[in-house]
Formats: structure tokens, sequence, C-alpha cells
């Protein structure tokens, strides 16, 4: 390879690597946002199991599932 050639090469593959990173970054970002979502409504479907036995109340339930969410934060704060 000639020396013009080679300069040529250089922002070629800086651009490439540029979208390789990118695309990796989306797609750990979309399998991260997956796992949680999955993680979520197994643990809602967890609680509505712990219901339907009897375990916890309705009360305790809808307590569990709007913990750490925005809504639920507001509610504790009306409520206190």
């Amino acid at each position: 390879m000639s020396h013009d050639e080679l300069a040529l090469m250089i922002p070629i593959v800086a651009v490439g690597g540029a979208f390789l990173v990118a695309i990796v970054g989306i797609v750990a970002s979309a399998t991260s946002k997956t796992m949680q979502t999955k993680a979520r409504e197994e643990s809602r479907r967890e609680i509505a199991a712990y219901v339907a036995e009897g375990t916890i109340s309705p009360d305790e339930a809808t307590r569990l599932l709007n913990a750490g969410t925005r809504a639920g934060q507001v509610k504790q704060k009306m409520n206190a």
C-alpha cells in the first residue's frame, strides 16, 4: 500500500469504528431495557399470585406495585 492509500484508509476506519461503537451501545441499551421490563412484569405476576392465594392484601400489593415509581412517590407524599 502506498502512503496515499493509507491516508485514505484512516478516516474510513475511524468512521466505521465510530458507527460500530454506536451500534453496540444501541443494542446494549435495548437489551438492558428489555431485561428490566421482563423483571418488572415477572414481579407483577408474583404479586398477583400472592394476592390470589391470600398471602397479602390488595392494598399491600398496590403499595408494592407503586413503590419506586413516580406515581407511587406522589401518592405517598399526598397521604403523608
